[in-house]
């Protein structure tokens, strides 16, 4: 079972100014390649899984902006950790019709 979900918001800066849209999907993809589950949202995307998969995923995502061509990046990153198991699922059901 998971032991941690992993929200991050990637806001990179950008060489000249450009759309930071490219730069989010890149960092989008990085988590899709990774196979762990996880939920785009409109601020932030969620992952779950192993904490340490998470922050390397977090490392990654960050070296593919900067080789996109971003000039610096800041993650705001929100974790909840339980080693007895935590998943989105069961930290939303409640509001699921």
């Amino acid at each position: 079972m998971p032991n941690a979900l992993l929200s991050i918001q990637i806001i990179p800066k950008t060489p000249n100014g450009e759309d930071v849209i490219p730069y989010v999907d890149r960092a989008i993809e990085v988590i899709q390649a990774s196979g762990v589950k996880y939920q785009v949202n409109p601020l932030e995307t969620t992952m779950e899984g192993d904490l340490e998969e998470l922050l390397a995923i977090v490392k990654e995502m960050n070296e593919a902006v900067m080789e996109f061509g971003s000039t610096g990046i800041i993650s705001q990153i929100k974790i909840s950790y339980n080693p007895k198991g935590v998943s989105m699922d069961k930290l939303t059901e409640k509001y699921r019709p």
